[in-house]
């Protein structure tokens, strides 16, 4: 088990190389933030956005919680949105979730987590709002990865929906919302088919997202 000292001998080394790969890096890093991204993710500690994109600190501004979800009262969520659109100008805004999420599974299978449960319920409307799709699905792993996408396609809604966004559109900002899964067991992303650039996109991006297959059944 990593032991406190160790985390901050670890720190210390890291700072020291990458000192001496670019001494100017810090000093660049610490004078400026202008993301073009804005990552909305899980907490899972296996999904770290940097990396997997393959971007390095200061290239992407991030937001994460369990299950990825945007929830229209969660003024930490969307504190960060308003921050990442009107002070940041962040281009893109990326919702993504993994197949695998512990969350999802708890609100696919009724496992109780404790409060998170709370918190969980909103997955769990996800469940019942496409429960008609989800049903077929016979085999658990596929309906838990199923989810996952709906969960990630009903949060890119809620993050069009937002007042931010919404105004951004109106006075022609440059802002798409994306939404992402991501494999653990392979390291790549997923594209769900939800890639939206304006109001008018959201409608149809919506129904051939839902329509589409799982790119995860059909592997």
């Amino acid at each position: 088990m990593i032991e406190l000292p160790e985390l901050l001998e670890r720190n210390r080394q890291w700072a020291d190389r990458v000192r001496q790969e670019d001494p100017g890096f810090f000093r660049r890093l610490s004078t400026q933030q202008a993301p073009k991204f804005l990552w909305i993710g899980c907490s899972d500690s296996r999904v770290p956005a940097n990396q997997i994109m393959g971007l390095a600190p200061g290239e992407v501004f991030v937001h994460r919680n369990i299950a990825n979800l945007v929830v229209h009262t969660d003024l930490n969520c969307l504190s960060t949105i308003q921050f990442a659109v009107d002070l940041l100008k962040v281009e893109h805004i990326l919702v993504v979730g993994h197949y695998g999420c512990s969350g999802v599974h708890a609100s696919l299978t009724g496992a109780r987590v404790g409060l998170a449960d709370n918190w969980l319920r909103h997955v769990g409307d996800v469940a019942q709002k496409h429960a008609a799709q989800l049903a077929p699905i016979e085999l658990e792993s596929l309906r838990h990865a199923r989810l996952c996408e709906l969960n990630v396609i009903e949060q890119v809604v809620n993050v069009c929906q937002t007042t931010m966004v919404e105004d951004a559109w109106a006075r022609g900002q440059p802002l798409s919302v994306h939404g992402w899964v991501y494999s653990l067991l392979d390291g790549r992303v997923r594209e769900l088919g939800m890639d939206i650039s304006c109001r008018d996109e959201l409608a149809t991006a919506y129904a051939g997202a839902i329509g589409r297959r799982s790119p995860e059944a059909s592997s």
